[in-house]
């Protein structure tokens, strides 16, 4: 099969990721959306959602496009979750009170998503990829949750739809322990797909795509709206039991010593906060 060069959508003036389309000759195309912020190790904030956003949805309404690939620019990183100077700036307590969490974009576009993970998908990377439809890593990938160590809750969605990826106790262990996974250990849990090596992976992403847009494309689009459907529930939870169970945290001591540690390259006291008198009930 031949594809037409990719080609960047000039209709957009994105600053934080590149979109780009090709397409099959005689066939369906697919829709590229690669964070762009390479000095970051893909990192995002909160304009870098907002752009993916309007991509997703473009690609969604494009008739031609039957797949979307979610990547990262260059081979370090997938991307490694959200920019933690934005962080530290506020950028999390605004979205979490005030903005839909990334994944939620991923369920609105109503065309699969492939997740193409070279290097590190950590925190909200790895979130974004495990809850692409498809995930293909190149044999360098590394994924990882990285919230209690820097301070960043998550909850609803994003957490709870890991259960169904692969099952419960894997879950909790990758998001309380921050363990890391290889790409061969995340194939071995069902957190990918295929893992090819790192020249070889828009090879098969390639492959994947041309598979996809060989079937009918409304087809293609109910049954991801209908495994979609079975977490439903899920929706629009994100940030409700952290308002719920820590109020304020974000004005808090907490994030403020994760950020310090971070940037001093220490390992941060979150324990300091909860000593108290003899007695005393803490937090």
């Amino acid at each position: 099969m031949s594809w037409t060069p990719w080609e960047r959508v000039s209709s957009f003036d994105f600053t934080d990721i590149v979109y780009e389309k090709k397409r099959l000759i005689g066939g369906g195309g697919v829709a590229r959306v690669t964070i762009d912020r390479q000095d970051r190790l893909n990192a995002f904030t909160n304009h870098t959602v907002d752009e993916m956003a309007v991509a997703l949805d473009d690609a969604s309404h494009d008739g031609m496009v039957g797949v979307v690939v979610l990547t990262g620019a260059g081979n370090k990183a997938f991307s490694s979750g959200g920019d933690v100077e934005w962080e530290a700036g506020g950028g999390l307590r605004r979205q979490f009170y005030h903005s839909f969490v990334p994944n939620q974009f991923l369920r609105m576009c109503r065309k699969p998503i492939i997740a193409a993970v070279k290097g590190y998908a950590i925190g909200g990377g790895n979130h974004l990829a495990y809850c692409c439809d498809f995930t293909i890593a190149a044999d360098n990938a590394i994924f990882g949750q990285n919230g209690p160590r820097v301070a960043s809750p998550a909850d609803g969605y994003p957490v709870a739809y890991l259960t169904r990826v692969i099952g419960a106790k894997k879950a909790r262990e990758m998001w309380m322990l921050c363990r890391r996974y290889n790409a061969q250990q995340a194939l071995e849990m069902g957190l990918v797909n295929a893992v090819v090596p790192l020249d070889k992976l828009d090879e098969e992403v390639d492959r994947w795509c041309e598979e996809i847009l060989a079937l009918n494309p409304t087809c293609i689009e109910i049954l991801k709206a209908s495994f979609d459907s079975d977490t439903d529930y899920m929706e629009g939870s994100f940030g409700r039991l952290s308002r719920l169970m820590a109020p304020g945290f974000f004005e808090g001591p907490d994030p403020a010593e994760a950020a310090d540690a971070f940037f001093k390259k220490r390992k941060p006291d979150f324990w300091q906060f909860r000593i108290g008198k003899p007695g005393e009930r803490k937090g």
